[in-house]
């Protein structure tokens, strides 16, 4: 990749530091899922995970890197700490993809050298200079992180980062692990790298940021300013504690004003041409499809992709919207893939139209999908007027990317009431065709599900998280839920729609416990063909590869 590579790369972590997120579990297929609608979206660079974490992250890094990482494809990358043990798995788990990135980093600020690796500066720097060019005998792309950067000596950083040059990293990473910078920090660090360092102009300078002090965004658009050229962000803004910067803001925020930060990049100030490579009709969709299977809710008011993002309640901004939308809207909603409603679907609307809007939304499904989906939106729209926008998206999520179905629920049962004991009785279906009925009673009609789908299922864990919200207009629109479960200290969660909010918690509490499932049947099998991985004693590292 060119050193000046004349736009801004973005580079996407959502599958691993996205991942991280207290919460977010995705399977060996949601991540390929994910992956193959990253490549829709345009993203430069994938991090498709932490390979020395554990067996199913080495796999599901080396699947996407031979199902995604094609020659047309973004770069596939995956981290490493700086060890010849994480260094020799990442580059295994990389090697399918046409063009594989080694991502591998060490810290550098005081605090983590005294009381995290408890070594001298001297000694980092030796480190660094053996493990880049390491992991530089392996691919021809290796990017270096300077872990903790904003609360490293520059001085000191500055040596680090031109050691990493002349052992071969193409790219430097200075990460804010712990949202710690404001924007003017930001700058004037990414500013002194490129004043201070020797060399600097042989590799491309990257940032990757922590949302605690709600300044992610803020701090990359001010590194961009001073020279940095590749930003690391994800989805929706998902990942470790508060979060990482947000991709979707991020790219509309260069885009929207673009003449602002034509000049940094040395083009006209008028100039047309995109600042990124992101298709930005993928956006919604992509946001959607990582909420959906992240189990990470958007809120309403979130920028650019939250529901009310382009809503408007006061009177004065209705006028002004319905004159010209200029007046209080300064992205259009159709840039982002959200197109302005043409078709107004109810219960007799035919297959063409609802296959029309589909193709509008950014859907493309195959036959058996769209005779399920067009059979459930008919089920839908005889109870709801007109069907939105947000009904059909609903109706799609849900039949992608679903788990196996181990258990399908066929009925569903509750009674409660002020004199009553909460009592529920489910019949599910197993995969073989029985039919299995139980009944238990709970404090509430949703705890009496929880304890009867546990009777059915005998796989033991805890309830973590019920919440339902309604994400369809009208009396009659539909409410979602989303349950999370807790097994062995992994969280699975489950999600469903539907009228009824008592059958939406049992189906999403069914698919939650589906996942579960699912997964402990696929680790069980990952266990037989894979001997289990030693961790480096000179880090400690949490069994989902946490770390910056």
């Amino acid at each position: 990749m060119a050193k000046d590579p004349g736009r801004i790369l973005i580079f996407d972590t959502t599958l691993r530091d996205g991942e991280q997120s207290p919460g977010a579990s995705l399977n060996p297929e949601e991540k390929v899922a994910i992956a193959q609608q990253l490549v829709l979206l345009g993203v430069d660079i994938i991090e498709a995970g932490f390979p020395f974490a554990s067996p199913g992250d080495f796999n599901a890094v080396q699947n996407i890197a031979a199902t995604i990482g094609t020659d047309s494809g973004p770069v596939i990358c995956g981290l490493s700490r700086a060890s010849e043990k994480d260094i020799k798995i990442c580059a295994k788990a990389v090697a399918p993809a046409i063009r594989p990135r080694i991502h591998t980093f060490i810290a550098t600020s005081d605090i983590h050298l005294k009381y995290k690796l408890r070594r001298k500066r001297g000694e980092v720097i030796q480190i660094v200079e053996d493990m880049v060019a390491y992991a530089r005998s392996f691919v021809n792309d290796v990017e270096f992180s300077c872990e903790d950067a904003c609360r490293s000596d520059p001085e000191f950083l500055y040596e680090v980062i031109e050691t990493a040059i002349l052992a071969g990293a193409t790219t430097v990473n200075i990460p804010d692990t712990v949202g710690y910078a404001t924007p003017g920090d930001f700058g004037e660090l990414i500013a002194g790298i490129n004043l201070n360092v020797p060399h600097i102009d042989q590799a491309i300078i990257s940032v990757h940021g922590h949302n605690d002090l709600g300044l992610a965004v803020a701090n990359f658009l001010e590194a961009i300013k001073n020279g940095a050229r590749q930003l690391e962000c994800t989805v929706n803004g998902i990942g470790e504690r508060a979060g990482n910067a947000s991709l979707e803001e991020l790219v509309m925020a260069m885009q929207v004003r673009r003449t602002y930060f034509n000049p940094f990049l040395g083009r006209d100030v008028n100039s047309v041409q995109p600042l990124t490579k992101i298709k930005t009709q993928e956006i919604y969709k992509t946001s959607c499809l990582v909420s959906n299977l992240t189990g990470m809710i958007i809120q309403a008011n979130k920028a650019i992709v939250g529901a009310n993002a382009f809503a408007h309640e006061s009177g004065i901004h209705q006028d002004g919207v319905l004159k010209n939308r200029l007046t209080y809207e300064i992205v259009d909603a159709r840039t982002i893939g959200l197109p302005d409603c043409r078709l107004s679907l109810g219960k007799l609307s035919g297959r063409s139209a609802f296959k029309v809007r589909l193709k509008e939304l950014g859907y493309h499904l195959n036959p058996e999908e769209l005779d399920e989906c067009f059979t459930l939106f008919k089920e839908l729209a005889d109870g709801k007027r007109n069907v939105t926008d947000q009904d059909i998206e609903l109706i799609i999520s849900e039949h992608i990317q679903q788990p196996e179905e181990v258990y399908k629920l066929k009925l569903v049962q509750v009674s409660c009431g002020s004199t009553l004991c909460p009592t529920a009785t489910v019949t599910v279906q197993k995969n073989d065709n029985t039919e299995i009925t139980k009944a238990a009673i709970g404090t509430g009609p949703i705890d009496a599900v929880y304890r009867t789908l546990n009777e059915i299922v005998g796989m033991p864990n805890e309830l973590t998280e019920f919440s339902v919200k309604s994400v369809t207009a009208g009396i009659n629109g539909k409410g979602e839920v989303t349950i999370r479960l807790r097994h062995k200290k992994i969280i699975y969660s489950g999600h469903s729609s539907h009228a009824d909010i008592v059958v939406a918690a049992t189906q999403a509490c069914l698919n939650a416990i589906n996942r579960l499932i699912s997964t402990v049947r696929l680790s069980e099998l990952e266990s037989e063909k894979n001997k289990p991985l030693k961790s480096d004693s000179s880090e400690t590292i949490d069994k989902s590869g946490k770390n910056s």
